[in-house]
């Protein structure tokens, strides 16, 4: 599995023009699953997640979680962050799970994700066309890749 994970100070997925889900302070996490992946790569990233020191304390320096600012997760499925582009110019998605395996695995990082952080993970819609708007805060943005533990 592959997550983006992006430090915002707001967020949110429309869908068919409706607001479908938003957060204020918090993190914008897109996630990407692969052929392969197993549950203990969602369990594994989730607590990652949560506990990722990218919010500044007080010295302005990042040393706290979402969890010690009180901030949110929207997650949002996303399969093209598996694309090949090794040959060619059009992306593969070949590395994507299908939807019997990613399903299953986005909702449980989404499940994961509120268990350790004590609060409901709004997410999008899997398949769906979404529309998502964020403000990057700072910028931060970090690559996670449960393949390439460390």
């Amino acid at each position: 599995m592959r997550i983006v994970i992006q430090r915002v100070t707001e967020a949110s997925v429309t869908i068919d023009g409706k607001l479908h889900s938003s957060i204020g302070k918090g993190m914008m996490v897109l996630v990407g699953v692969a052929v392969g992946d197993t549950p203990d790569d969602a369990r594994w990233l989730a607590a990652k997640t949560a506990a990722l020191r990218i919010f500044d304390d007080e010295a302005g320096v990042m040393n706290r979680s979402v969890v010690d600012v009180g901030g949110d997760i929207l997650a949002v499925s996303q399969f093209t962050l598996n694309a090949s582009t090794r040959k060619g110019n059009r992306p593969s998605y070949i590395r994507a799970a299908g939807h019997d395996l990613a399903v299953p695995l986005y909702e449980l990082f989404c499940s994961e994700c509120g268990r350790l952080t004590g609060k409901d993970v709004p997410t999008g819609v899997f398949g769906a066309d979404m529309k998502v708007a964020l403000v990057n805060d700072g910028p931060v943005t970090i690559i996670i890749d449960s393949g390439l533990k460390e």
